[in-house]
């Protein structure tokens, strides 16, 4: 019987704990307000009481379970940071490639876009968007967070797609008729896939971090996120209390879905660039008159190594 065996992607320790880390917490936001033992909002008697057998992780100044309030708010951290990391990574793709590629004023002007937008500060700028709009929906802050989180990814897109227009698979490509958008598609975008991997990463972080420090600073708390634990941890002065309990698992919480990314992020590069898989010891070895075909895009540029040039 033969042996099943992991994709190649996989065999990467790094990749292989983020991606078990990225599974449990998705897995908690499906089913966490089903296997919650109480109603995040439900009031009881045992007010800032310790961890105990009926409350795992304690209560808060309401008697109100802790950790049912951590397990129903890990779908509202998992949704926002991951949509609004999809709107603004396709954002910054659609804006960072077609700058760098476009020429004239095309170009320059979605390059200017991106510095207006990456000039802005996100943060008060979501506080001021956020606290003047309904508090309702997730899908407000989802759109808030993705239309400001692009703009950065987007100059790190637009500087390499400038570096890549002029090599020579994209100018064969050109040279063969192709149009504009099949050799960004082909020639240019399988290139940036590392960038991109990162870049979405990166992205996820920073909607997550402040979804929740919105929630920390009071907007946006009529919806469960660990955020909102946070709130009112600080507003009730649970570091006074000693009410460690309140405070620590959404802080570990935070800490583990992080690190669970960076891991993920750390494999996605080792997985698309050789050098960081061998450590940058890899050698190329051919024949002198050898004619080789370059693996970057999809149009084929051959060349003829000379005797001497791959050692």
């Amino acid at each position: 019987m033969a042996r099943l065996r992991r994709p190649k992607f996989l065999r990467n320790g790094k990749a292989t704990a983020g991606a078990l880390i990225l599974l449990f917490f998705f897995i908690l936001a499906v089913i966490g307000s089903w296997i919650a033992p109480y109603s995040p909002d439900a009031t009881g008697p045992d007010a800032v009481v310790g961890p105990s057998g009926a409350h795992w992780f304690g209560t808060d100044q309401l008697g109100r379970d802790i950790y049912s309030q951590l397990l129903v708010g890990t779908r509202g951290v998992i949704v926002v940071g991951f949509a609004a990391g999809v709107i603004a990574t396709v954002l910054s793709l659609v804006i960072g490639i077609a700058s760098g590629y476009l020429p004239g004023r095309g170009g320059e002007a979605l390059s200017v876009i991106s510095n207006v937008f990456l000039v802005l500060p996100a943060l008060p700028l979501l506080i001021i968007i956020t606290s003047a709009t309904p508090k309702d929906g997730g899908w407000i802050v989802i759109l808030t967070i993705g239309l400001t989180s692009w703009a950065w990814n987007a100059r790190l897109l637009r500087a390499q797609t400038l570096s890549l227009r002029r090599r020579d698979y994209v100018e064969a490509a050109r040279a063969t008729g192709e149009s504009t958008w099949r050799i960004i598609a082909f020639e240019i975008l399988p290139n940036l896939t590392a960038i991109i991997a990162s870049g979405f990463v990166g992205t996820v972080v920073f909607t997550i971090l402040s979804e929740i420090t919105l929630a920390f600073v009071g907007i946006n708390v009529s919806e469960w996120n660990w955020g909102t634990v946070l709130y009112w941890a600080q507003s009730q002065d649970a570091l006074a209390q000693n009410a460690w309990w309140w405070f620590v698992p959404a802080g570990m919480a935070i800490a583990l879905l992080g690190t669970g990314l960076a891991l993920l992020n750390f494999g996605i590069d080792e997985f698309v660039n050789p050098r960081l898989r061998s450590g940058g010891r890899a050698r190329v070895r051919t024949r002198a008159g050898r004619r080789l075909r370059m693996r970057v895009g999809f149009t084929p540029v051959l060349a003829t190594v000379e005797e001497g040039e791959a050692r």
